[in-house]
C-alpha cells in the first residue's frame, strides 16, 4: 500500500505539485453496500495508470468495520486506506479505536477533528492535540479537519484555521509539518452547493502567508464541503479535493481524478 505523504516530505512550494483526492463515506453505507462501492472505486483508480506516477494521490476513509477488508481491496492499487477518527492512546478507552492498531491494519492517514467529531461529540482543542500527537508517534498523517462556523471575510476565516492547526500540534510547527489540512468550511458541510472557488482560494493564499512563517507555506490544503467534480479546476493554491457524498458514485471519483490529473500534468 503506498504511503501518504505530507508536508514533511517536502514543506517547500513544491508540495502544491501533489494533489490529493480522497473520499469518507461517514455512516452511509452497509457492510455491503461498502465492500461493493469499494470494487468500484478501485475499478476508477486501476483505470487511470498515470496515478502510480504518485503526483495525484486518492485515498478512501470507510467505517471502522470495513477497514480489515479494504485494506485487502486497495492493496497494490495507488489508493491510500484512511480512517475516519483515532483514539489518543493505547489503554483502557472503551469503543475507542488506538492509532497503532490502525497502523497495523495498513491505515496511512487518519481524520481527526471533523466539524461533526467537534459539534456532537464535543471534541475540544486539547483532545485533538492528543489525537494529533498520537497518530504521528504511531506513524499515521493526521488530516487534520479545520474551518469556520459562518461565512466570514476569507482572511478572518484564514486566522481562525490557522489558530485551529496551532492549538492541533500545541504550537509545535515540527508536527504541523506531518499533516494534511482538509478544509471544510462548517457552513459548507452538507450544503446544496460548495463554498465559492474564489472564497476558497483567497482562505488558502492567506492562510498559506501565515504558514510560510514557519516554513509550512507548502503545506497540502484540501478543500471538503460539498464538493464535487467542476469545483478543482476553479481553484487557486488548493492541493485536492476531500469528498463526500458526491463521490459515494464512485464515477463522480474517477471524473474528479481526471481533472487532478490534468491538473498536475500541467503542473
Amino acid at each position: 500500500m503506498p504511503a501518504f505523504p505530507s508536508a514533511g516530505d517536502s514543506a517547500t512550494d513544491a508540495a502544491l505539485d501533489t494533489v490529493f483526492i480522497g473520499v469518507s463515506t461517514k455512516m452511509y453505507m452497509g457492510y455491503a453496500h461498502s465492500l461493493t462501492w469499494l470494487e468500484q472505486l478501485v475499478a476508477e483508480v486501476d483505470a487511470r495508470p498515470a496515478l502510480t506516477a504518485g503526483r495525484v494521490v486518492p485515498f478512501v476513509i470507510p467505517s471502522f468495520p470495513v477497514l480489515p477488508e479494504a485494506a485487502r481491496m486497495v492493496q497494490g492499487t495507488s489508493l491510500v486506506l484512511g480512517a475516519q477518527n483515532c483514539g489518543w492512546s493505547d489503554g483502557p478507552w472503551t469503543g475507542e479505536v488506538s492509532p497503532s492498531m490502525l497502523s497495523e491494519l495498513g491505515v496511512g492517514l487518519v481524520e481527526i477533528g471533523h466539524a461533526e467529531r467537534r459539534r456532537y461529540f464535543a471534541e475540544d482543542e486539547a483532545m485533538i492535540a492528543l489525537k494529533v500527537s498520537a497518530a504521528v508517534d504511531s506513524g499515521l498523517t493526521p488530516l487534520l479537519c479545520v474551518g469556520e462556523r459562518e461565512a466570514s471575510d476569507p482572511e478572518a476565516a484564514a486566522d481562525t484555521v490557522f489558530r485551529q492547526i496551532q492549538e492541533a500540534v500545541s504550537g509545535d510547527w515540527s508536527v504541523a509539518s506531518q499533516l494534511v489540512i482538509a478544509y471544510e468550511p462548517v457552513w459548507a458541510i452538507g450544503a446544496p452547493e460548495p463554498a465559492s472557488a474564489q472564497y476558497v482560494s483567497r482562505v488558502a493564499a492567506a492562510l498559506r502567508e501565515s504558514l510560510g512563517h514557519h516554513g509550512l507555506a507548502g503545506m497540502p490544503i484540501i478543500y471538503g464541503g460539498s464538493a464535487k467534480p467542476g469545483v478543482l479546476p476553479q481553484m487557486d493554491g488548493v492541493s485536492g479535493l476531500f469528498l463526500g457524498r458526491f463521490a459515494h458514485d464512485a464515477s463522480n471519483f474517477g471524473q474528479v481524478l481526471d481533472e487532478a490529473l490534468e491538473i498536475s500534468n500541467r503542473r
